[in-house]
């Protein structure tokens, strides 16, 4: 089906008060997971594209996107194209004239009225485009070079009141949030602040979105989006999930000369992680999702 745009995506689970899934993808195999499990969800799906897997390819976004647009066209579910943690101004400027239809632009580093700032010149730039755009408010932390962050620390949480200016502020479409958990995490042992999250959702006119959720339990999720987080963004369970997968079949073949077999399994494993991922979040909140 034809591409479908990450707003509308996002939109519609908001108002269902249901989660939609944003998954990173790196490699081609980590794309066609995505979108292979989704298919087996029969559920939308957000595909994601990271400034570090951009720079992974040599910062060439054109070629990845249009790789991930034709795998779009070819899905029998809805796929939007999202441009993930984008610090760089040309970065952002590259999604222009591509199948991506939102950019997170993060700025987030920068004090509060430098953020603000950058965002609203960012926001502006994006829709004369027509692209979406979202922003981060609060300490996420986890992301490489950065140093380790106590999630639960004074400071490390987005405060409502100053959520709600910033979206006037800037203009954003959505607004990542800092609520107890943290990037690249590998266990899942992330505990929200689900009065916070409440808190947020009836405060911000935009849609939540919840970075670092690989380490946040399935029980821990419904309720984040029963709450009022509406995107979820997935990465690093991904890549546990495909490299354990690729590691498995190395030491099981360790003469095996042809990469495909042990690429077809990792990709497989990926493809159920998003698939399981993708009923949790979109589940009734009073259900418990199978599988």
């Amino acid at each position: 089906m034809p591409l479908t745009v990450t707003g509308e995506i996002v939109g519609s689970a908001r108002k269902a008060g249901r989660g939609a899934g944003a998954f990173n993808a790196i490699t081609l195999e980590h794309a066609e997971a995505v979108v292979a499990g989704a298919e087996a969800a029969g559920l939308p799906v957000v595909l994601a594209l990271s400034e570090n897997a951009v720079r992974f390819h040599g910062g060439r976004l054109r070629p990845l996107a249009a790789a991930c647009a034709a795998l779009a066209a070819d899905a029998a579910v809805p796929v939007g194209l999202h441009l993930d943690h984008v610090v760089s101004e040309d970065l952002l400027h590259a999604a222009a004239g591509t199948a991506i239809s939102s950019v997170m632009f993060d700025a987030s580093k920068l004090p509060y009225a430098g953020n603000v700032a950058a965002t609203r010149a960012a926001a502006a730039w994006a829709h004369d485009r027509g692209l979406w755009l979202e922003a981060e408010l609060g300490q996420v932390g986890g992301k490489a070079g950065e140093p380790a962050l106590d999630a639960h620390a004074p400071g490390a949480r987005t405060r409502p009141d100053e959520a709600v200016e910033f979206v006037a502020a800037t203009g954003v479409d959505a607004l990542a949030v800092a609520v107890g958990s943290s990037h690249a995490m590998t266990t899942r042992t992330a505990a929200l602040d689900h009065a916070l999250i409440a808190e947020l959702r009836a405060a911000v006119g935009v849609p939540l979105v919840l970075h670092g959720s690989s380490g946040v339990p399935d029980g821990e999720l419904r309720q984040a989006t029963a709450h009022g987080m509406t995107k979820i963004n997935v990465g690093t369970a991904l890549n546990i999930a495909f490299d354990g997968a690729l590691r498995t079949e190395f030491a099981a073949h360790p003469d095996r000369k042809d990469p495909r077999p042990a690429l077809s399994r990792a990709r497989d494993a990926m493809a159920e992680t998003v698939r399981h991922l993708l009923t949790v979040i979109t589940a009734d909140p009073g259900t418990t999702p199978a599988g």
